[in-house]
């Protein structure tokens, strides 16, 4: 049930940003598996779910079609794209 609810989140951020941001439409279902890892890993980082979603979004976009590391796992080794994509976001504290 809970994986149920924070899918039903996800999907509800997703549509809710992807007017604002149409680039979001144009994601393959392994990027959205890959985005909605992320949004899972940083559900407790204090930030709003469109903020989480947009920062996810973008760590996955910057990353090569070819990665095998998790976003979560790619953000570490990749500071300045996570800054970069933090601000994008409007992450708080980042």
């Amino acid at each position: 049930m809970k994986s149920i609810l924070t899918l039903a989140i996800v999907a509800a951020a997703f549509v809710s940003v992807s007017s604002s941001r149409p680039v979001l439409a144009q994601q393959t279902s392994d990027d959205v598996k890959w985005i909605t890892e992320c949004v899972k890993d940083n559900k407790d980082e204090g930030q709003t779910a469109p903020v989480v979603l947009a920062y996810c979004t973008c760590m996955n976009n910057k990353m090569s079609s070819s990665e095998t590391r998790s976003i979560t796992q790619w953000e570490k080794a990749n500071p300045r794209a996570e800054a970069a994509c933090g601000r994008e976001a409007g992450w708080k504290g980042k």
